[in-house]
């Protein structure tokens, strides 16, 4: 597969598809073929522990030669989250105000998208900081809608900073002209959204680069995986993110037999020919479905050997 030359490589897919072995099994050819690798599961559902037979949990952790692992845990970030955004507004906010501030933002851990944030930090972070420590990094996105929000988030939260950035701007000119005789206004929460829309813009840029940057969906040959793709592949289109590559996972094998087996693959022909025809701009890679459960290394290397083909 072209995709596994990249450095970072985000695998998505709808829930079952088979998208956490299928990153697995990558990150571990990857760690196979000498390149240092960490493997980043952001899906709250997280598999990698059950793939590996140990805990993982929210720290890197070796778990083969050249292979780590991480599963990042959504409500250990929104905390360091908001203990973040409390650092940042030290001296910005009256003192008999911080009680009441400090409440609000415990308030705001439970609220829509707060987690989704602090794992949007986490990422950030990673694309940025973790790409000196590791050759390649492979990441398990959450199903579908979850991916699409997450990696369309850098630009959305560029245009939004940067409304504030503006705004924040005026209102310190406001302020100098008329308080401060004119002199520039030392203002730590303008600085604070400056950084953030730098690392913003950095990771914008990785993820845009195609040289760097590559996409995977996997589905099954099944109705619903299919038309989920359609659009996911659509949506990462119009935020310029190119899916390059499809795994078709669980396709029945030649020496599938039996009357059931017979006529579900007589079914799943109209579902291979319509991904053929949905996906003309993808390489597809097409792996068996597996009379057991990938659960040790042997059977992953198995896995990953139908990349290898690819």
């Amino acid at each position: 597969m072209e995709v596994l030359k990249k450095e970072i490589i985000f695998v998505g897919g709808k829930g079952g598809v088979g998208k956490s072995t299928s990153a697995a099994a990558i990150a571990w050819r990857s760690a196979e073929e000498g390149n240092r690798t960490l493997l980043v599961s952001t899906d709250p559902a997280h598999n990698l522990g059950d793939i590996f037979n140990e805990p993982i949990g929210g720290v890197i952790k070796q778990v083969d030669r050249n292979l780590s692992a991480l599963e990042i845990d959504p409500d250990l970030e929104t905390e360091k989250y908001i203990n973040g955004v409390k650092e940042n507004i030290k001296g910005t906010v009256q003192s008999t105000m911080m009680e009441e501030v400090h409440r609000q933002l415990d308030t705001a851990k439970s609220s829509p998208g707060a987690d989704e944030a602090a794992l949007f930090d986490r990422l950030i972070s990673i694309i940025l900081e973790e790409r000196e420590n590791f050759d390649k990094i492979v990441f398990d996105t959450a199903p579908t809608g979850h991916t699409i929000r997450l990696l369309s988030l850098p630009e959305l939260m560029g245009v939004w900073i940067d409304g504030l950035l503006q705004r924040r701007r005026k209102t310190n000119e406001n302020y100098s002209q008329l308080l401060n005789d004119g002199e520039p206004v030392d203002d730590p929460i303008y600085q604070v959204l400056r950084e953030r829309q730098e690392r913003f813009s950095q990771a914008r840029k990785i993820l845009l680069d195609d040289k760097i940057s590559g996409f995977i969906f996997v589905l099954n040959p099944e109705r619903l995986p299919i038309v989920e793709t359609k659009k996911a592949v659509k949506l990462l289109d119009d935020y310029h993110l190119h899916v390059k590559t499809i795994i078709v996972n669980k396709v029945l094998p030649p020496e599938a037999d039996g009357e059931f087996l017979t006529q579900r693959k007589d079914y799943e022909k109209r579902y291979l020919k319509m991904i053929e025809e949905a996906f003309v701009r993808q390489e597809l890679i097409y792996v068996p479905l597996f009379p057991y459960d990938i659960t040790d290394m042997e059977q992953l290397r198995r896995f990953s050997y139908h990349y290898k083909k690819g």
